[in-house]
C-alpha cells in the first residue's frame, strides 16, 4: 500500500471515530428533535413519534369533516336549515372516542414523567447551576469544590480559546468554558437562580432536560450522558434584554480526558479547558492533515 493511499484510509478512519469535530446543536431546516444523548430523550424521541399515530389522523378526520360540512350543508344545497338537537350514537362515540385516546397518551406520559422525575439514588455526581443576567455559574459539589462561569463565547476570545471552528463553536450557543462530564455516569443537576435575579431555565434538547432557574428556589433533575460529545442548550425562559445570549454548553468526555481535566482545573481553569479542547478536537485536526498528505 503507497503512503498516499495509507494516508487517505487513516484520514477516513479518523473522520469515522473522530468526535471532537461535531457538535449537537439545531441544524438548518431540522423537523424533528436533537439526536439523543440520554436515555430519557430516547424516551422522549419515542413519545413524539407515538403521538404522530394520533394527532395526524385527527387532524385529517377533522378536515375532511370540515371541508364536508362546508360543501354538503352550505346555504344553497340546504335553505332550510336542520333542527336536529341530538344523535345518541354521535355522542357515544365522540366521548368514548376522546377517552380511549387519551388513555393511549396518559400511560406512557405518566411513564416518561416518573422516569424523568425520579432522580437515582448515588448519583456519581452533584452540579449546581445558578442563572444570573446573562450567564451561568457551575460548581461541582465535592470533596473539593470547583466553580466557574460560563459566558457566551466572543469573537475576540475565539483564538486564545482554541474555538475557532464555528461549525463545532457556532456563533450565539458557544460558551467560553463548559460544563465537564464524564460519558456513562449519572449526574445529579442543582438548578437555582440569584437571590436578587430573575426567573431563567436550564434547557438542553439533546439530553432531555428543561427546568426553571427561580431565585431561593433549589429545582433538581438528572441526566446520564451515554455519549460523548459537545452539547448546546440555552436558556428557555424570557429573563431580560440579553436573554438570547445566555447559552449552555456541556462536554462530556471519557473518564480518562475527564480526570486529567478535573485535576488541571483545580489549579488553572483555563489552561484545562485549552488543553481539553486540543486533545478532543485534535481527531478532527488530524483527518485535515491527512487527508492533505494523501493529496
Amino acid at each position: 500500500m503507497t503512503n498516499k493511499a495509507f494516508a487517505a484510509l487513516a484520514a477516513f478512519a479518523c473522520l469515522l471515530f473522530a468526535s471532537g469535530g461535531m457538535a449537537d446543536q439545531p441544524v438548518d431546516w431540522q423537523m424533528t428533535l436533537q439526536p439523543a444523548a440520554t436515555s430519557i430523550m430516547e424516551e422522549i424521541r419515542w413519545f413524539e413519534q407515538y403521538t404522530l399515530w394520533f394527532i395526524v389522523p385527527i387532524t385529517l378526520f377533522v378536515l375532511v369533516l370540515l371541508i364536508v360540512v362546508a360543501v354538503k350543508f352550505r346555504a344553497e344545497k340546504n335553505p332550510v336549515p336542520s333542527r336536529t338537537s341530538h344523535n345518541t350514537t354521535i355522542e357515544v362515540i365522540w366521548t368514548i372516542g376522546p377517552v380511549l385516546i387519551l388513555l393511549f397518551l396518559a400511560v406512557p406520559s405518566f411513564n416518561l414523567l416518573t422516569a424523568q422525575l425520579t432522580i437515582p439514588q448515588n448519583p456519581d455526581l452533584t452540579v449546581k447551576a445558578t442563572a444570573t443576567q446573562w450567564q451561568w455559574n457551575y460548581e461541582y459539589q465535592m470533596e473539593e469544590p470547583l466553580s466557574f462561569d460560563s459566558y457566551l463565547l466572543g469573537d475576540d476570545d475565539r483564538a486564545a480559546l482554541g474555538k475557532e471552528d464555528r461549525a463545532v463553536y457556532p456563533r450565539l450557543l458557544a460558551v467560553d468554558n463548559e460544563m465537564v462530564l464524564p460519558v456513562g455516569k449519572t449526574v445529579r443537576l442543582l438548578v437555582t437562580a440569584a437571590p436578587t435575579d430573575v426567573i431563567h431555565a436550564f434547557a438542553m434538547p439533546s439530553f432531555g432536560i428543561k427546568i426553571d432557574a427561580v431565585p431561593g428556589r433549589l429545582n433538581e433533575t438528572w441526566f446520564r450522558a451515554d455519549r460523548e460529545g459537545l452539547f448546546y442548550g440555552q436558556c428557555s425562559e424570557l429573563c431580560g434584554k440579553d436573554h438570547a445570549y445566555m447559552p449552555i454548553g456541556i462536554r462530556v468526555v471519557s473518564q480518562e480526558k475527564y480526570d486529567t481535566w478535573l485535576a488541571a482545573a483545580a489549579t488553572n481553569l483555563g489552561e484545562a479547558n485549552k488543553a481539553l479542547v486540543a486533545s478532543v478536537d485534535a481527531p478532527a485536526a488530524d483527518v485535515v492533515v491527512a487527508e492533505n498528505n494523501a493529496q
